[in-house]
């Protein structure tokens, strides 16, 4: 979609109140002729003179002043003045109108535009944000389009403008048309001279658009990665990188206002020059006759002179409208959906998996890149089943799970649901009927409520504690300081990565879903959390067809069947068990991931021991010491053996404490 054709849609999106705006102000523009018109004839009533020629008057302003030539003396004075303010009064309140309806016009463009770049958003696949940075699309959203809305009233305002002027033409040709030969030749003069600046505008806002840009980008990168910016103690460095992009912004913002505020003046300027122009230009032409028509000259004087602030306010939008052209254009490619990723869903509903999911000669490369990330996909999990895939980083597991819920189509083959084409499907269908817990869990900043029952509108109270007690994390909920109703921060920052893990199972557990897709739950948590994050999964997988991204191969055991992937392929499908006897590529995934983890388990069991047996040997050895002072007391006689062998017995048993807290310390160093 072009600009042009962007700004003409969204003007007409609203006919009545494009209507209405011009209307008003082509009412406001006669009303403005009528009174600047009569305003001669009224003073020369006033002072007692009537000479005006009412022949070389426009046939408006004839019937009017033929109104007035009904009464006779002061009658016609009066009748005079009251058409006059009458169409002062009737030419402010189209103009007072004509603006609210212009604003109202203007906001309604503004959220139509925002609502269609979030509707698009929605629609829009995933592959999109793989290549399109947030600050952008903020920057769109936000700034460039409060630009296009102002282009559009702008254009809106020329159109207007454009109205009144012709209007003053027709009036000023019906006065004289020698004279608006001249003035319209000076006055497009004017205009081309203008043109300079209304480049100079457009430039401006190409500059300030990228400025704009660069500052969201920017703004948005430092805020999602301040833990770091404050771990390596930068902050000094953004702080200096972002006050130098909010200064360019600045003076491009200035450099356009200055463009725009010169206009004016320099209009102003020209305006009088012309006006000083024609004036010598009509005494030359009417020198014979000068005497007899000075009023109707003066009117044409008049008339012109309440023009000319009208031409300038027509190229002062021209350069505005200039200045927003390079936001317009971003809005109208940000909003042309045919060159974006969008599918096109399905007419069937989605309703329950009754023999399983397949895969079919299932190839797969991302839009843009060459390499392939499945090739020859052959794959069935039948309802019920629990199917784990494993492989090195970059085996294609990740890419396989994404096309079940249809965040990408193949390339080629096909992915079935009980026989029927996924495409087929209606999409939203299919993804109410699924539950994905992934290791990055994302949390909105808001209650634990909210985040339970997110995308389940018809959960209540009972569903949350229920799903939150099978999923493990009832007892933690409870101790927030408002339970339920505790805000826990933006990505769930209050939370650790278990509590968060856990919460997601609860929120998939509220969603009872069909299919469900675990992509490495587990991988990045410590031992305690793992354990109870597993048990929610285990309560989570039961009775459900389950496909799970496994990192720790010893929390895939139990699993139906496991799917090695290596390159994009499968290279081996089998139970543990089985994959085992085979001595393959899992055998030597499971042995190199066994070993590691048999040594972090034992040295995490000599630790323990270690801290154990001290704290034993610790604990035990104070009533010792206690029965050996009574020893001695009752086997020595003297007071001065007895302190002897008193303090003996203690610094040995200090040195033996002393040796057992460094042990302890060194096992927890370890």
């Amino acid at each position: 979609m072009s600009p042009n054709k962007l700004l003409l849609r969204f003007t007409f999106r609203s006919p009545i109140l494009l209507i209405a705006t011009v209307t008003l102000g082509f009412s406001g523009a006669i009303f403005n002729g009528i009174s600047i018109t009569l305003i001669v004839p009224l003073v020369l009533s006033l002072l007692g003179q009537d000479t005006v020629d009412s022949d070389m008057m426009p046939p408006l302003i004839r019937q009017v002043m033929s109104f007035a030539d009904m009464f006779s003396g002061d009658y016609r004075i009066l009748a005079l003045t009251a058409v006059v303010l009458l169409a002062i009064v009737l030419k402010n309140s189209a103009n007072y109108a004509s603006g609210l309806i212009s604003t109202y016009f203007s906001q309604y463009i503004s959220r139509n535009l925002r609502l269609e770049g979030v509707k698009l958003l929605l629609d829009i696949d995933l592959d999109f944000y793989s290549k399109t940075k947030i600050g952008d699309i903020l920057n769109r959203i936000n700034t460039e389009m409060a630009r296009t809305s102002t282009a559009v009233r702008s254009l809106i305002q020329l159109i207007i403008y454009a109205i009144t002027i012709l209007l003053f033409i027709a009036i000023l040709t019906s006065i004289s048309w020698e004279l608006t030969i001249i003035s319209t030749t000076i006055l497009a003069l004017v205009a081309v001279f203008n043109q300079y600046f209304v480049k100079r505008a457009k430039n401006y806002g190409e500059a300030l658009t990228k400025k704009n840009r660069a500052l969201s980008n920017k703004t948005i990168e430092m805020l999602s990665g301040i833990r770091l910016v404050k771990t390596v103690g930068n902050e000094a460095s953004e702080f200096k990188h972002l006050t130098q992009l909010i200064k360019e912004r600045e003076k491009s913002e200035l450099q356009s206002q200055a463009n725009y505020l010169i206009i004016s003046p320099i209009n102003e300027t020209l305006g009088i020059v012309s006006l000083l122009i024609i004036v010598i230009f009509g005494r030359y032409l009417f020198l014979d006759r000068l005497e007899t028509i000075s009023a109707v000259l003066l009117t044409y004087l008049l008339v012109l002179f309440r023009l000319l602030p009208v031409v300038g306010q027509l190229n002062g939008m021209r350069s505005r409208l200039a200045n927003a052209a390079p936001s317009v254009a971003i809005v109208s490619d940000f909003l042309n959906r045919d060159d974006k990723p969008i599918m096109e869903s399905g007419p069937l509903s989605f309703e329950k998996l009754k023999d399983g999911i397949r895969f079919e000669s299932v190839s797969f490369q991302y839009p843009g890149n060459d390499e392939i990330a499945l090739q020859n996909i052959n794959l069935w999990i039948s309802r019920g089943e629990t199917v784990a895939l494993v492989g090195t980083s970059g085996a294609g597991k990740s890419t396989l799970a994404d096309l079940v819920p249809r965040f990408y189509d193949p390339n080629q083959g096909r992915l079935t649901l009980d026989g029927i084409d996924l495409r087929e499907f209606d999409m939203k269908t299919v993804r109410r009927a699924m539950g994905v817990v992934s290791q990055d869990t994302f949390l909105f900043n808001n209650t634990v409520f909210y985040n339970l029952t997110y995308g389940c509108s018809w959960a209540g109270e009972r569903e949350a504690i229920e799903a939150a007690k099978r999923a493990n994390a009832y007892e933690f909920i409870m101790n927030l300081p408002q339970g339920f109703d505790t805000e826990i921060g933006d990505r769930g920052v209050m939370l650790s990565g278990g509590q968060r893990q856990r919460l997601a199972i609860a929120r998939a557990l509220i969603r009872n879903p069909e299919i469900l897709i675990l992509d490495e739950a587990t991988s990045a948590l410590d031992t305690v959390s793992e354990r109870l994050v597993q048990e929610a999964i285990d309560e989570l997988c039961h009775d459900r067809t389950t496909l799970v991204i496994a990192h720790r191969l010893s929390t895939i055991r139990k699993a139906n069947k496991i799917v090695v992937m290596d390159k994009g392929t499968i290279v081996e499908i089998g139970s543990h068990d089985e994959l085992l006897e085979r001595s393959g590529q899992y055998a030597k995934l499971y042995r190199a991931q066994f070993s590691a983890e048999s040594q972090d388990a034992i040295q995490r069991a000599r630790q323990e021991t270690l801290i154990n047996t001290s704290y034993e040997v610790r604990t035990r050895l104070n009533p010792m010491i206690g029965f050996l002072n009574l020893l001695v007391d009752d086997i020595v006689d003297s007071p001065e053996e007895r302190q002897e062998l008193t303090q003996e017995a203690y610094d040995a048993a200090v040195r033996l404490l002393k040796t057992l807290q460094f042990l302890e310390d060194s096992a927890k160093s370890e």
